[in-house]
């Protein structure tokens, strides 16, 4: 059962996922969360921790279900038979969430999402077509437009920023758009396209016999349940290899932006997972660090494109959860909060609130940090990491140079390196040229790293890049959707 981080009306596990967003404009979060035995699992491979983790979630469905879903997911999708990794870095662990068909950690949840999100208008006897509206800065859309690629009754639709996500991130979506999905690049910023993508949700004139809305976005729950399952994998990984006892508390270092990662391992610490500290890495856009610094959130600033565009956010939408838990679960004070968000661009919690968020610390990493770090790792450790992962890894030296706290430590790789050829060549010293292409094989040849299949043949999807300006874009979408015989 969920609830709205806005109200207290209570509303079945299928309904939510294929809602996304609750109708006060709030997210769903769970009613209750299960506390689970450590030991129960330990042993138990990807899968099985899948199931029973995601199981305890969703009891509309039966085990069976939950197995079977995550089964078709995840079957031959992935390049790793554990779906993801753990390597030893030097003193600290990463977790690998890239070896997907987009090579990005989104693909673990945009994998099981359109699955769960299939089965359950079965349950609530749903035939309409769902609209699936997703804004992105980076790797979400993809991932997104990989998942329901095929999946019946469903338009998947993308927005992103027209120059915020990198090359290959873009092209990535564009191979997408003759699937029957829309793939739209927007004149604005990520918060425009999150914006853009609420309103069509509050916008009375979308509310048609025809179709419905939905979400990929992590504001639609189904997105955040199944990211809860690799914090406790990997946990159960440091066990098994003898890096820590059970029991031992450990880090876990997240780039951050939209704050959906981060708030899976939030709630993997409530089910009883041993986490010291979940460490906030933020990039030149440091609205998360001003807030774990201050309890004052502040948008009213300069969005700055960096060379880790996922990260790129100034309104990070999950954060609403878990002030919704650090506020006792009052959505009254949640509501204010977020309506003083949206008026003024800003808030600031209470000393009771900002004193139930002990379980975050935040750090933020430059740009010439960024690049310096992936030099150093690579140097160091003949390891390639990505922008995102990049700033991760400063965060955790960062944090260790400040609290002389040294507990094990895993920290998350989100992208796999070379999805951002142009800027790990500029941070390993090495010429490149303006075609990010032409780039991957450099990158390659310098490194004696295969390029991933699966990027490849990108350039060729160019030509499909589709420009709307964000005021014409409801307009737009609705053209779009009597196109495909929703309107």
């Amino acid at each position: 059962m969920y609830l709205s981080t806005r109200g207290d009306k209570v509303i079945g596990d299928a309904w939510a996922i294929v809602k996304g967003m609750a109708d006060d404009g709030g997210l769903f979060v769970p009613a209750a969360i299960p506390v689970l035995s450590l030991e129960r699992m330990q042993k138990l491979n990807y899968y099985q921790l899948a199931s029973s983790i995601i199981g305890e979630f969703l009891n509309d469905f039966s085990f069976s279900e939950i197995k079977e879903i995550i089964e078709n997911s995840y079957r031959n999708r992935f390049n790793t038979s554990d779906i993801v990794c753990v390597n030893k870095v030097g003193n600290i662990f990463v977790l690998e969430l890239f070896h997907g068909p987009t090579l990005a950690f989104k693909d673990i949840a945009l994998s099981l999402l359109p699955n769960i999100f299939v089965m359950s208008k079965n349950k609530i006897q749903n035939k309409k077509k769902t609209v699936i509206l997703t804004a992105t800065s980076g790797d979400t859309g993809s991932a997104a437009l990989s998942g329901f690629r095929g999946v019946d009754l469903t338009v998947p639709v993308v927005f992103y920023p027209k120059n915020g996500t990198s090359v290959i991130q873009e092209y990535q979506m564009l191979s997408y758009a003759d699937s029957g999905a829309i793939v739209v690049a927007l004149d604005g910023d990520f918060d425009a396209a999150q914006r853009l993508v609420k309103a069509i949700f509050a916008d009375k004139s979308f509310q048609n016999q025809n179709f419905e809305l939905s979400t990929a976005n992590s504001i639609n729950i189904g997105r955040i349940l199944p990211q809860i399952v690799y914090y406790f994998y990997a946990y159960f990984e440091l066990i098994n290899i003898g890096a820590i006892k059970s029991g031992e508390k450990i880090n876990f270092v997240v780039p951050t932006g939209n704050f959906g990662n981060i708030f899976a391992g939030y709630l993997a610490k409530r089910m009883g997972l041993p986490i010291n500290r979940l460490i906030c890495a933020c990039n030149q856009n440091n609205v998360l660090y001003d807030f774990f610094k201050s309890g004052r959130y502040n948008r009213n600033r300069q969005l700055f494109k960096t060379i880790s565009p996922s990260m790129d956010i100034l309104v990070s939408s999950n954060l609403e959860r878990l002030l919704y838990y650090a506020s006792d679960e009052d959505s009254v004070i949640i509501t204010n909060l977020m309506q003083s968000l949206h008026l003024n661009g800003w808030f600031k919690v209470t000393a009771e609130i900002y004193q139930n968020l002990v379980d975050f610390t935040a750090y933020y990493v430059s740009e010439r940090e960024t690049l310096d770090t992936i030099s150093q790792v690579y140097s160091e450790f003949n390891y390639l990491i990505d922008p995102h992962t990049a700033v991760a890894y400063d965060a955790y030296v960062k944090h260790c140079n400040i609290t002389q706290n040294y507990p094990k430590t895993v920290i998350l790789a989100t992208a796999h390196p070379f999805k951002f050829p142009t800027t790990v060549l500029k941070a390993l010293g090495k010429e490149s040229g303006d075609n990010e292409f032409e780039n991957l094989y450099l990158l390659s040849k310098y490194t004696k790293k295969k390029i991933p299949k699966s990027i490849m043949d990108l350039e060729k999807y160019q030509s499909r890049k589709n420009v709307w300006l964000i005021n014409a874009a409801k307009d737009n979408l609705k053209e779009r959707l009597k196109e495909c015989g929703l309107q």
